[in-house]
């Protein structure tokens, strides 16, 4: 990376550009303010003190006059010149008294004092002369003489020059502490920001062993809260999808590897009708085992993929537990489940009546297979609080509480449970249950085992034929 356009360099750069403003400001308008103070305070001052001087020179005897223009000029802290007029038309002035000694060559001309004579009211201001800046005030005194005041302002001047002159150094240390304080502190951001992005290359690599840790309490150290969430969550999802895959592998493996072996012995052996009857049994069996569990994978896949939708549509819960009891009915009788259906009324929800269909037949063969025969199996329809409700309830051996948390997990099966199930039914049940807006409940009350679908309650004035608006899951595309 070039140094130049690292964020230290950018960010002390900035500084020293902030800096320089600074500086820069500070030189066009707080230098000549503060200039232009001392000027106004410099003519403020003789101002106030001219009338008093004009007063006193023109009520002095002439024999004294010097003696008074002197101890003017010292009170005054300025240089008194006293001009008498010599015409009127036109206007011309002569110097008639000076505090100052040596001459006063340079002040027989002055415009302040002439202007100050014809418009009869005093006037202000500066005038250079030889590259030295006075302040003067010209006072009219009645009667036609007019009092001069001018006092240098090299002193002040000076003075600021000098505060321009340190303010300038200051600013340059300043400016170079900016560029290595900026640079300093932006490095040491930037390496937190390095940090956070081989922590992203490490992430996005699929390695998810090493923790992101940032120890500030700035946004970044927020973003780095956020990536270890991420990286949490993509490991969880990481161990997930592996064990699926393991866990599909094995389920697969075990009809595929059955079926070989039937196939085997069958091509191999010289077998009895009677044999060859139970093996063909026994292959549709792992067949419609097969069959089962490329159908659930293929569910799942579309699940995680978003792209499983339901219609909404307006389910008459009586009805389909109707069909779920017709459905296995036989296969109850079969292994000696006593099956009923008790219902209070007509109860109507809202979702996709197949997926609604295909979630009872999870819950209710998980129900057949996985008690002894005999178990009392029933279906329930019910109403709560704006829900509609289908239970399935059995009075099997029950779940044990250590594993309540864990029966609606992918591939999780309880132990002595029937090796043909799969271990998805109740994943793809719950699942889709969320994408209808429901829910999957597992209550356990003493002596039974109750798995309810909750839906939303349907209103009255909802049709019963399929509506166009669907439930979709977020694409993850």
């Amino acid at each position: 990376m070039n140094p130049l356009r690292s964020v230290g360099a950018r960010l002390g750069l900035a500084l020293a550009v902030v800096v320089a403003a600074a500086l820069i400001l500070v030189d066009l308008i707080v230098v000549p303010s503060l200039e232009r103070n001392l000027i106004d305070a410099k003519l403020h001052q003789l101002s106030e003190a001219a009338p008093g001087i004009g007063s006193q020179l023109l009520n002095s005897a002439n024999y004294n006059i010097d003696e008074t223009i002197q101890s003017a000029s010292d009170s005054a802290d300025a240089r008194v010149v006293y001009f008498d007029p010599i015409t009127f038309h036109p206007p011309r002035l002569r110097v008639y008294a000076d505090s100052n000694p040596v001459t006063s060559a340079d002040i027989e001309n002055d415009s302040l004092a002439q202007r100050a004579f014809v418009r009869a009211r005093a006037v202000k201001g500066t005038t250079t002369e030889h590259g030295i800046r006075y302040a003067e005030v010209a006072y009219p005194v009645f009667g036609g003489p007019v009092v001069l005041l001018r006092a240098s302002l090299h002193d002040s001047l000076r003075s600021i020059n000098l505060v321009r002159r340190r303010l300038v150094v200051a600013g340059l240390i300043a400016l170079a502490a900016s560029l290595l304080v900026g640079y300093l502190a932006a490095s040491i951001f930037a390496r937190r920001i390095r940090r956070l992005e081989r922590a992203a290359d490490r992430i996005a690599s699929g390695d998810f062993s090493e923790p992101v840790v940032d120890a500030g309490r700035d946004e970044l150290a927020e973003l780095a809260a956020a990536f270890e969430r991420m990286r949490q969550r993509l490991a969880q999802l990481e161990h997930a999808r592996r064990e699926f895959i393991a866990n599909a592998s094995h389920e697969l493996r075990t009809p595929l590897f059955s079926l070989g072996g039937f196939l085997e012995l069958m091509a191999d052996e010289e077998l009895d009708p009677k044999t060859q009857s139970e093996f063909m049994t026994t292959m549709r069996e792992q067949v419609d085992r097969l069959t089962k569990l490329a159908t659930e994978l293929l569910d799942l896949s579309r699940l995680d993929a978003g792209r499983l939708t339901v219609e909404r549509e307006r389910i008459d819960l009586v009805d389909l537990a109707d069909t779920l009891a017709d459905e296995f009915r036989a296969v109850a009788r079969s292994t000696n489940h006593p099956l009923s259906i008790e219902s209070g009324g007509e109860v109507h929800a809202l979702g996709d009546e197949e997926r609604a269909l295909q979630i009872g037949r999870i819950l209710l063969e998980n129900a057949l297979v996985h008690t002894p025969a005999g178990t009392p199996v029933r279906i329930e329809v019910d109403r709560r609080d704006g829900e509609a409700l289908l239970a399935i309830e059995d009075e099997g051996p029950g779940i044990p509480d250590e594993h309540t948390g864990q029966v609606f997990d992918r591939f999780y099966r309880l132990e002595g449970s029937k090796a043909s199930g799969s271990g998805l039914g109740l994943a793809i049940a719950r699942e889709l249950g969320e994408l209808m807006n429901g829910s999957i409940e597992l209550d356990l009350p003493p002596g039974r085992t109750r798995f309810t679908l909750v839906l939303p309650a349907a209103t009255e004035d909802a049709p019963f034929s399929r509506e166009n608006e669907r439930l979709e899951e977020p694409s993850l595309q």
